[in-house]
């Protein structure tokens, strides 16, 4: 294998990822100079890309931040951050008018004011969008042509970054396989910004490679994690053979359309906020129609009827990819892995508990979300903690860069064996016999050093973290342990203490499900 050593980059901030996150951090950077690593194209294989619902902004008239800052803490069942959710909401506008002078150009009304739509627990019409659903898409677009055309931001396409090199919790270096072999890229300030987990499931909207990579990388470097059990499923992923499953939007109930099992009944009906309940609630119902045997839509015929390719012309391109009409057809829908609230630990200006080190977007954890995402916030989490990180570093020199070198670079992750598991025991609702089987067949995944160790130490914190919440808040769901504890506790864990847990919960006796 060819080795290099890229010293005509030495000490320059690098960014690994090119979704929202690492985009508004170079571009926040310019004119400092700075390294894009990419595993694929340059905003290829990103949720962001994907997202249709759009950027919450609590902005608009009659909305505040206040209101925005109570739906949020409401959604998150107790464990967000009050101060991380008021500060991150706090600079909506300004992130907002960041990407627009980075060539966003967000859906107005014949007025010219911002047209807001509607999402499941917002109390306000505050969900920004560009070209209707294909928001994610258009936002990606603007960002991507304005980075090829910032001469201080050197992009590396189809670098893969493996590991993070560290020397008494100070960052020297990152490790990197492409085509051309192993490349070091010596740094002292890195911004991870690579994303979610949601290739860990069978089942998932995100890019099926996305296997939190991230959180793998600063794990393995001793960062802290934090919240990792907290796994969103989207209720309303379109059923059918694609891979990724495509998504059905939020706002798509946002207009009024209902959710119907195969009996016709509106089994929410009862529900507080019906179909605009919280995802998790929303999610658990669906998974519950699905497990006695039965099939769930979404019913948009009278709600939308011949406007819904008008409004949302992405989702219906995809029914119609799937034979469906949705003017006239009922959509079959299934809860999907769509969003990780969990992360590495980082403060309000994207800090690790490593030197060096910043995280960004859904592989970081500021303690915006709590148990459960509030629809919208992830793409101005994404905007607000990449520029906020991008100014924390400009404010850093680079100072001496030390030599780096790696040893034993670890092989392409494969990820069958542990999509199997995480897939299984590690899904909608959970219980301890769940949660130990997964412990129990990731640790030694983890501990070969083989091509399935880095993702099955994702999944291994998920499961660990997952086993020591012995309650069912937001996200995380027990079929063991179907009570809220009155008191909300937040955990934090380095990779030594996740393997620690393990090895014991490993060695027990499997436990019963209750």
């Amino acid at each position: 294998m060819t080795r290099g050593l890229l010293h005509h980059l030495s000490g320059r901030v690098v960014i690994v990822g090119s979704g929202l996150a690492g985009l508004a951090a170079a571009l926040t950077l310019a004119p400092e100079p700075v390294v894009l690593v990419t595993r694929a194209g340059l905003g290829a294989e990103s949720s962001s890309g994907w997202a249709q619902g759009g950027i919450a902004a609590g902005i608009g008239e009659g909305d505040s931040t206040a209101l925005h800052v109570a739906d949020t803490l409401a959604a998150g069942d107790g464990l967000c951050d009050p101060d991380a959710v008021a500060a991150i909401l706090g600079d909506a506008k300004t992130a907002i008018a960041a990407l627009e002078r980075f060539g966003v150009r967000f859906d107005r009304g014949p007025d010219g004011a911002f047209a807001f739509g509607l999402e499941a627990a917002h109390s306000r019409r505050r969900i920004l969008h560009v070209e209707g659903d294909g928001s994610g898409a258009a936002i990606m677009r603007a960002l991507v042509e304005r980075v090829r055309k910032t001469p201080s931001i050197e992009v590396l396409e189809r670098l893969e970054a493996r590991r993070l090199l560290v020397s008494n919790n100070r960052l020297r270096g990152l490790a990197c396989a492409g085509p051309a072999g192993t490349l070091i890229l010596p740094t002292n300030r890195v911004i991870l910004a690579t994303g979610g987990l949601g290739g860990l499931y069978a089942a998932t909207t995100n890019p099926s490679g996305n296997h939190g990579q991230g959180i793998m990388l600063a794990a393995r470097a001793g960062a802290i994690l934090s919240d990792m059990e907290f796994v969103q499923f989207h209720p309303t992923a379109l059923d059918s053979p694609r891979r990724p499953l495509a998504l059905v939007s939020e706002a798509v109930r946002g207009e009024g359309a209902i959710l119907l099992n195969e009996r016709r009944e509106r089994f929410l009906s009862a529900t507080p906020g019906a179909e605009l309940a919280p995802r998790d609630v929303v999610a658990r119902a669906i998974g519950a129609e699905i497990a006695r045997g039965g099939r769930v839509f979404v019913d948009a015929r009278k709600a939308l009827g011949e406007r819904f390719a008008a409004r949302f012309p992405l989702i219906a391109a995809l029914c119609q990819e799937a034979g469906i009409d949705p003017a006239h057809d009922l959509i079959p829908v299934r809860p999907a892995v769509h969003y990780h609230m969990g992360g590495v630990a980082t403060d309000l200006k994207g800090r690790s508990s490593v030197e060096g080190l910043w995280v960004a977007g859904e592989a970081a954890c500021t303690g915006l979300h709590g148990a459960n995402r509030l629809a919208s916030n992830s793409l101005l989490e994404a905007t607000v903690m990449g520029m906020r990180a991008a100014n924390d570093i400009a404010g850093i020199s680079a100072g001496p860069i030390a030599t780096a070198s790696v040893h034993n670079m670890p092989p392409e992750a494969e990820l069958s064996a542990v999509r199997e598991i995480a897939t299984r025991d590690l899904s909608v609702v959970r219980d301890a016999a769940g949660l130990e089987r997964a412990i129990g067949a990731l640790l030694p995944l983890v501990q070969s050093g083989g091509p399935s160790a880095d993702p099955a130490l994702v999944a291994l914190a998920v499961a660990i973290f997952g086993r020591l919440r012995e309650e069912s808040r937001g996200a995380h769901a027990r079929s063991d342990f179907r009570q809220t504890n009155p008191e909300p506790v937040r955990r934090q864990m380095t990779f030594d203490q996740v393997i620690e847990a393990s090895r014991h919960f490993a060695t027990r006796p499997l436990a019963r499900t209750a």
